[in-house]
C-alpha cells in the first residue's frame, strides 16, 4: 500500500471517488482491504456515524459492494459534471444499492419527547453501500455537480468542488505546493 492518505472534506461521494489516487507507479486503491475501508470510515465518522460504528464486521464481499458504488459513482460524476447523461448501469447500481438497505425514520423516545432517527435495514456492508449511494445521489442531483473540477496538478486525478472559483488544486498542501515549487524552480533554474 502506498503512503498516500485519503483526502477528506469534499462531499462524501467525492471523498469516496478520491480513494483511487494516482501514485508515481500508477493508480492506488486506498480501500483495497476491509482494514483500509475501516480506516477511511474512521475519517468519515462525522458523516457516517452509523456505518462507522459497525466496521469490525466488514467482509471482502461488503468491500466489493462499496467498490461497486465507488466505480459507478465515478462514472456518473464524470458524465454529470459535463452535463452529459450518466451510464444507465451507473444509476441503476446506485439505486439498487439504496434499495438493498432501505432507509426508515425510526421513532424513539429520548426521555422528554419523540425524536426521529434515520436508520437503514440490512447487513453492515449493505447499509454502508446504501449510505454511500445516497451521498452519490445527493451530489448527482445537486446543480453544483457541474462545478466539480479535476485537480490541475500533473498526474493528479482527484476531484473537488471548489468553494472559490479560482481554486485549481485538490489540496493546497499537496498539489498546490508541488505546483508552486515547480514554478519557482522553472523561474530560477540556470540555463
Amino acid at each position: 500500500m502506498s503512503d498516500l492518505v485519503p483526502l477528506t472534506g469534499e462531499p462524501l461521494a467525492l471523498d469516496l471517488v478520491n480513494t483511487r489516487p494516482r501514485a508515481a507507479d500508477g493508480p492506488v486503491d486506498l480501500l483495497a482491504t476491509p482494514a483500509h475501508l475501516r480506516a477511511w470510515l474512521a475519517l468519515q465518522v462525522d458523516r457516517l456515524p452509523e456505518a462507522a460504528q459497525e466496521t469490525a464486521e466488514l467482509t471482502a464481499a461488503e468491500l466489493a459492494a462499496v467498490h461497486a458504488v465507488r466505480e459507478h459513482t465515478a462514472a456518473a460524476i464524470a458524465c454529470a459534471r459535463r452535463n452529459e447523461r450518466p451510464p444507465a448501469a451507473a444509476l441503476d447500481t446506485l439505486n439498487q444499492a439504496q434499495r438493498a438497505a432501505p432507509a426508515i425514520q425510526e421513532l424513539i423516545w429520548d426521555g422528554t419527547s419523540i425524536a426521529a432517527a434515520r436508520r437503514r435495514a440490512g447487513s453492515p456492508g449493505l447499509r454502508l453501500a446504501a449510505w454511500l449511494a445516497e451521498a452519490a445521489a445527493d451530489l448527482l442531483a445537486d446543480p453544483a455537480i457541474t462545478r466539480i473540477r479535476q485537480c490541475e496538478a500533473q498526474d493528479c486525478v482527484m476531484l473537488f468542488l471548489p468553494a472559490h472559483p479560482r481554486r485549481r488544486w485538490c489540496s493546497a498542501d499537496r498539489c498546490g505546493n508541488r505546483a508552486r515549487v515547480a514554478r519557482y524552480y522553472q523561474r530560477h533554474k540556470t540555463t
